[in-house]
């Protein structure tokens, strides 16, 4: 990632993993009969709407039954099952009491009793150990003990990538913390390609003594003494923390940190618990965001504080945050866009602060808040976004689903204006849909500002993809927390290398064979990738009622002849046949390719999840195409080449993969924290050099009656396309991220891979003109685009941020917005069974740099003639460095 345009436990029952039932009654629904749009009301107008609304008990403006039942259409699937969360009544007691739950050091948890044979196949030590305790270091967890240095000798043990290195895949670690309470008196230091794991049968508490030197008890990115951190946030990459207690409260109230986190893709904080000082003269937060390009959190609960979570950062998402007792609970100092989806807050002064900046120069774009609560708080969102505020579409504000009780104000605005009314403690409101920004549809082409985003209730979102509270659905990461040692199938133990060199193929199918399938009343076993990089040279086929789980992100990497044929492409992972049924968990594995590999299509997903089951899915599952080690894809031999002549001969070795995902017809799944990334430079080389390799799609989602679920989702710098949905149904996207490849127009997207039908491909050439087109259309035209919709219903993006920073590596397009000439496009061929009077297609939150036009899609006119509608960046929708529109709705 370039630094000049970055700037800017879970109740696993035994065998389900979940436990919940299908609810056999119909779910009570509000038909979504009309949506328009409305230009932005005076103020006492909203006061007015407002008290007529809340005298009414039920939001009378958007329409009274939002709290009963009006039709429900025929034939709607039932929603999923809920997923239970872990009862964290133990965990809490580790937080209040002077001594752990359990005896320090011991667990019965799987990871810790397990025998690790996890290798790191191209580090210099062939010793190298990629699993640690801190236990084998020293750390006491006792309480009194200071656990500081046994704790960071554990992270750095071996030969690491700490200050002065960049980055590097060579030398992972996954370090673990059995349970009890790690004094500590100076920041933890987790380096990079570092995963910090607790045990989650009782989490382990890091408790800041009251001497503690340093800003946060862990720091993912550190600052030297100038000032200058120790990585570049924007591709700080690779990191993992879940399953702790951080508590500050033996700290003096006026300073603290839980966790400085300032991060980009393929990374996570996950089931983690922040302490801290309550009243007013705390100055305490429970992490701090300063900068960085993405990531994902979920399931954190925070109490007390000044802040529970202060947030900075390009595009991100965020699930299950709970905040308790705090001053501010949510602090957005800066964001492009970020998805909040799922946050519970209690008792706090003000809920979630999006006026930094003031209306003159607002500093964030987007926020999308989705399925929420906020009780007995002053005010539930700050903002000072106003008609006249500045950047113009800056502060954008959606909330959906938005249940409030004992709210004095709801949205605050500018000198303290109420622009959205509360209620009284003890009663509840549901606020169905409401949106602060800018609006486009066929019915305004146009644009314009939007306050209230409909006319009667919004409800459009199918309850297939819903669970059973109204939710729309997710799952939290399975941890197999009660699954015992011996039901873990380890890779290595059973024949596989993962060296590299080996040929791992006929060992791993043979294992996942024999595990995989778990007959019905039968306990499943879990297969174990012990570190390492799998060379596989055939399809692996995984059958239905797999489970896979890694160490660190454990390598599956295709190699040879069988993966290069573009004109007859290959599955490495095919995870079921068409048609088939049943539950795929996969986590923490990494998919690359080696050398050529112009056919490799590195997963197609076939398997549809039972009705009422589980969701099958991937969590901490990344795509890595090239740069770095072990994949021939490297600098000196694919080094980026701007000074060639346009439309350079195509370096065949540095063709390396005809498709990245394919999402089958019959396909459902759920997907968290993947990043699905051909890479732009290299992590391994000294240098980091700018690279040039040349995929040709995507993800590609072909979901005939899905749902397919994306949370924290990135595809990027794929040539034609890097999403494409095509006759797909029932979409939820949040956040989704997606660069263009920093090399086009050198060479245009029309090179190395001629489009094919089969898989809906563009044609840019019969899009974007012949040869007699002006060259500078075609190099805005030709190139890969971020989204593109085809023929697909029941689409619901909460954030997308579609970036093109390039012109042939130069950055002198962005500004006037010339990188690219349309990032996203909607062909609409029919209409959705929800919602019959359009294809329910809603783009909420989209981001776009470079680009001419955002989006473009073609209406009917008046006259029964098609008229094509671009977004112009230009056209009032300027953010700062990003452009950004509220609503597209379709």
């Amino acid at each position: 990632m370039d630094n000049y345009h970055r700037r800017r436990s879970y109740s696993d029952a035994e065998e389900s993993d979940v436990s919940g039932s299908e609810s056999s009654s119909s779910q009570s629904k509000i038909m979504n009969t009309r949506v328009r749009m409305y230009t932005m009301l005076t103020v006492g107008t909203i006061l007015c709407y407002m008290y007529y609304g809340y005298q009414s008990s039920g939001f009378r403006g958007y329409q009274y039954e939002i709290f009963g039942t009006v039709g429900t259409p025929n034939a709607v699937p039932a929603p999923h099952t809920t997923v239970v969360e872990v009862d964290v009544t133990k965990t809490l007691s580790t937080v209040f009491e002077a001594a752990p739950t359990s005896t320090p050091g011991k667990t019965d948890f799987w990871l810790a009793n397990v025998e690790h044979r996890g290798l790191a196949p191209y580090h210099a030590d062939k010793k190298y150990q990629v699993f640690r305790n801190v236990f084998d270091f020293g750390a006491k967890g006792d309480g009194v003990t200071d656990d500081t240095a046994a704790i960071n000798a554990a992270i750095r043990a071996g030969e690491r990538c700490g200050e002065g290195c960049d980055s590097s895949t060579i030398s992972p670690a996954l370090v673990f913390f059995p349970p009890g309470r790690y004094l500590v008196s100076a920041p933890i230091v987790a380096l990079y390609y570092t995963q910090l794991v607790g045990d989650p049968l009782d989490l382990p508490v890091l408790l800041a003594s009251k001497d503690f030197g340093g800003w946060a008890v862990v720091d993912t990115d550190p600052y030297d003494p100038p000032g200058r951190n120790w990585y570049i946030n924007q591709n700080n990459f690779f990191r993992a923390i879940r399953n702790f207690v951080i508590d500050l409260t033996l700290m003096d109230p006026s300073s603290g940190v839980g966790i400085h986190h300032q991060v980009a893709q393929a990374t996570s904080i996950y089931n983690v618990i922040f302490k801290m000082h309550d009243g007013e003269n705390t100055k305490q937060r429970g992490i701090f965001m300063d900068n960085g390009s993405g990531g994902f959190l979920s399931s954190l609960k925070f109490y007390g504080g000044d802040c529970g979570a202060f947030f900075g950062n390009q595009q991100f998402t965020t699930l299950n945050l709970e905040f308790y007792n705090c001053k501010t609970a949510i602090y957005m100092n800066w964001d492009w866009v970020w998805l909040l989806k799922s946050i519970k807050i209690h008792d706090c002064g003000i809920g979630i602060d999006i006026s930094n900046g003031g209306p003159d120069d607002i500093h964030t774009g987007s926020v999308l808040l989705l399925d929420s609560y906020i009780e007995n708080t002053d005010i539930a969102i700050k903002t000072f976004r106003t008609k006249d505020s500045k950047p113009p579409a800056a502060g954008t504000l959606v909330i959906q689903n938005l249940k409030i009780s004992g709210v004095k104000t709801t949205v605050s605005g500018w000198n303290e204006e109420e622009i959205f009314g509360g209620n009284e403690r003890g009663r509840n409101t549901t606020i169905p849909f409401w949106g602060h920004g800018k609006g486009y549809s066929d019915h305004i082409p146009q644009g314009g500002d939007i306050n209230v985003v409909a006319d009667e209730t919004v409800d459009a979102i199918p309850a297939a993809m819903k669970d059973a509270a109204g939710k729309i659905l997710e799952r939290p990461r399975p941890l197999y927390r009660h699954i015992v040692p011996d039901r873990f199938v380890s890779v290595r133990a059973a024949g596989a290398v993962g060296d590299g060199v080996a040929d791992d193929t006929a060992a791993i199918q043979e294992i996942i064979s024999a595990n995989g399938n778990t007959p019905a009343g039968q306990k499943k076993k879990i297969i174990f990738f012990d570190y390492g990089v799998y060379r596989v040279t055939q399809t692996i086929y995984v059958p239905p009622n797999t489970y896979i789980v890694g160490e660190m992100w454990s390598v599956i990497m295709s190699s040879g002849s069988f993966f290069n044929d573009a004109k007859n492409p290959k599955p490495l992972f095919l995870v079921g046949k068409s048609g088939e049924e049943g539950i795929v968990e996969i986590s923490d594995m990494l998919f690359q390719t080696q050398g050529p590999a112009a056919g490799a299509i590195l997963m197609e997903w076939n398997i549809r999840s039972p009705q009422g089951q589980n969701v099958s899915g991937m969590w901490d599952v990344h795509f890595r195409v090239g740069g770095s080690e072990g994949t021939n894809l490297q600098s000196p031999k694919c080094i980026k080449k701007p000074d060639d002549q346009v439309d350079p001969k195509i370096d065949d070795d540095c063709v390396s993969a005809f498709m990245l995902l394919h999402i089958g017809k019959t396909a459902s799944l759920m997907m968290e924290n993947m990043w699905i990334w051909t890479s732009d430079h290299d992590l391994d080389a000294p240098k980091h050099e700018q690279i040039t390799i040349y995929t040709g799609r995507g993800l590609l989602c072909e979901a005939e009656l899905g749902p397919v679920w994306m949370y924290g989702h990135a595809v990027e710098h794929n040539v034609l396309y890097n999403y494409q949905l095509a006759n797909a149904k029932n979409i939820f996207m949040g956040v989704i991220q997606t660069e263009t490849p920093y090399y086009q127009s050198n060479p245009r997207a029309i090179q190395p891979f001629a489009p094919v039908a089969e898989y809906f491909d563009p044609d840019f050439e019969a899009a974007c003109g012949g040869a007699d087109a002006p060259k500078e259309k075609l190099s805005m035209c030709q190139k890969s685009w971020g989204l593109r919709i085809l023929n697909s219903t029941d689409v619901f993006a909460f954030g997308a941020g579609l970036y093109s920073f390039f012109e042939n590596y130069k950055t002198d397009c962005i500004a006037k917005r010339e990188c690219q000439e349309t990032m996203v496009t909607i062909d609409r061929d029919r209409k959705s069974d929800v919602v019959s009077s359009r294809s329910n297609i809603w783009l909420m939150g989209l981001v776009t740099i470079g680009t001419q036009n955002m989006a473009s899609w073609v209406k009917d006119s008046e006259e029964n003639e098609q008229v094509v509608v671009n977004v112009a960046a230009l056209d009032g929708n300027g953010a700062g460095f990003t452009d950004n529109v509220g609503l597209i709705l379709l």
